[in-house]
């Protein structure tokens, strides 16, 4: 498959319709027509459904297109990485992390590094910790910011100095948000929002004890800012990270017994980074650790 090709399907799939992707990609429609119907041939699938209002990808062609945004993303990137020339450092750092306070500590590390080399910039992926991982060792992030526990078996990585606080963001004016702290005697019985995260599930269990059977989970979850309304409804209220943010409606309350999880910068074991990387890496560990 040749990454031009791949541009062309990706274009053919997010118009919907052939004529309009042509006229997009400046080619002729019986050209893109012949350039989809031999990628077909190549993968020995049928990519699009056909209709009268244009085209809808098949379960195979959704397939396609995740993998292909990745090749052209690393693509992309591995151009920038190459071509940023011997002089200062230049190019895109690119950085995942979940929802942490501590990215502001990487933020501040992100804005000095560019006070140094002006001519560097960033891309930011925002997901889960197992997401941010995923993409560290497609190649498609640099470097992440995760909270423990994680699986770092494809990693290098350092622990930041600060820890993430575990809480309730429970709806004003219920008994919940009157509390101080809560315990897992205030949680058992109430309709709870939890992380998607196994390993985040198995510390909450632990964190539960003996009460964790009476536990209500109602949802699942891998960011906040969804399950922070629908905590606003009063369909639950959700176990979450104390944030830097504050949400109309809601309160934060902090677990007791305390729970707390440490974070770790992360990036690819026996990767050929980028000069840049290289350099932000080694710069992050003096700004983060200490």
């Amino acid at each position: 498959m040749e990454i031009r090709v791949l541009r062309y399907f990706l274009a053919a799939a997010g118009e919907g319709n052939i004529t309009k992707a042509a006229e997009l990609l400046r080619l002729t429609q019986p050209t893109l027509s012949r350039q989809i119907r031999d990628l077909e041939l190549e993968l020995g699938a049928k990519l699009f459904e056909r209709g009268g209002r244009g085209i809808s990808l098949t379960e195979e062609g959704r397939l396609l297109r995740r993998r292909a945004e990745e090749m052209v993303s690393l693509e992309e990137k591995a151009r920038r990485e190459i071509s940023g020339g011997d002089g200062g450092l230049s190019g895109v750092v690119s950085v995942g992390s979940g929802e942490l306070r501590s990215f502001s500590r990487l933020a501040e590390a992100l804005a000095s590094f560019r006070e140094i080399h002006p001519q560097v910039s960033y891309e930011v992926f925002s997901g889960s910790a197992d997401g941010v991982r995923e993409r560290i060792e497609n190649g498609l992030v640099d470097v992440g910011l995760l909270l423990e526990p994680v699986d770092l078996g494809n990693c290098e990585s350092f622990r930041i100095a600060q820890r993430e606080e575990w809480g309730v963001l429970a709806r004003d004016g219920s008994g919940l948000a009157g509390k101080e702290h809560a315990g897992p005697e205030d949680l058992a019985g109430t309709p709870l929002f939890v992380p998607n995260r196994p390993s985040l599930r198995e510390a909450l269990s632990r964190w539960f004890g003996d009460l964790y059977g009476s536990a209500d989970i109602v949802c699942g979850y891998n960011l906040l800012y969804n399950v922070a309304l629908m905590a606003r409804k009063g369909l639950g209220a959700a176990i979450t990270l104390m944030l830097d943010s504050s949400y109309a409606g809601l309160r934060f309350v902090p677990l007791r017994p305390k729970l707390e999880g440490a974070v770790v910068l992360a990036w690819k074991k026996s990767a050929a980074l980028s000069r840049t990387t290289g350099a932000f890496i080694e710069h992050a560990k003096n700004a983060l650790q200490a």
